[in-house]
């Protein structure tokens, strides 16, 4: 039979034979509540077992008229004649090709200053090259100290001394040096120019020689050797260079 505290309203389903025909009391196991079961509350609990009440639910849905349900149709099989649809493949995803940067355009003033910087090198190397073909460069290579040799010799070791008077014999000015072949190729052998001057820096006499070689060859060296008779007594410095054909006097015409 079944058995509710009426404490907590659980519910229990014991022996209606133990509780005996004088009754007993039991406790619910949930709330500890304690109480008395008669012969009685035995009879009343197994009439209710014997006619349970209606569920108002399962009436509600026997009341309902059934529905009936609709037959289940099977899919027809396949057809054999016919064939299956093609399998489409996914198709493959393009590739896209990053895209190559295009020659970045330099800025005029950017441009000129590379042309410069690859340019300097060959116009510091050839400047006599630069200067042949321009000769108003000159200026421009003298005024940030570069001197431009267009002869391709130079001037080494120039000494200059003069020797006392003897008897019938005047005193001589004596002025030598050496001539050294820079250019990459033969040259010839210019006229070797002498200028006295004052104190003040004025030309008190000019005259020239002939080169000790018609022609140099690279890096070879030939000595000069120029005298004057009588210098003047005014004399205080001297200046060698080379001099075009007949724009001195010569040896031959000094005094």
């Amino acid at each position: 039979m079944l058995i509710v505290c009426p404490a907590c309203a659980s519910e229990y389903r014991i022996d209606a034979e133990k509780v005996g025909a004088s009754g007993r009391s039991v406790r619910c196991a949930a709330c500890r509540e304690t109480w008395f079961i008669g012969p009685d509350d035995v009879a009343a609990g197994l009439m209710a077992e014997l006619n349970p009440e209606p569920d108002p639910f399962d009436a509600a849905v026997i009341d309902e008229p059934p529905v009936a349900a609709a037959p289940a149709t099977e899919a027809p099989p396949p057809d054999p004649s016919e064939p299956p649809a093609p399998r489409r493949r996914p198709q493959p995803k393009a590739k896209t090709k990053p895209k190559r940067a295009g020659p970045r355009r330099l800025s005029p003033s950017l441009a000129a200053g590379l042309a410069v910087a690859a340019l300097l090198p060959l116009a510091l190397l050839g400047r006599a090259t630069v200067v042949r073909a321009m000769p108003q460069t000159a200026a421009i290579y003298a005024g940030i100290g570069l001197t431009v040799n267009l002869r391709g010799i130079e001037l080494s070791d120039v000494a200059a001394f003069q020797t006392p008077a003897e008897g019938a014999e005047p005193a001589r000015l004596v002025v030598e040096g050496d001539l050294v072949g820079v250019a990459r190729e033969r040259v010839a052998v210019p006229p070797v120019e002498i200028e006295v001057r004052d104190a003040l820096g004025q030309s008190l006499y000019r005259w020239s020689v002939p080169g000790p070689r018609a022609a140099l060859e690279p890096g070879e060296r030939a000595r000069f050797k120029a005298s004057l008779s009588a210098p003047p007594a005014k004399g205080h410095s001297i200046e060698v260079r080379f001099a075009e054909a007949a724009s001195a006097p010569t040896a031959s015409e000094q005094p």
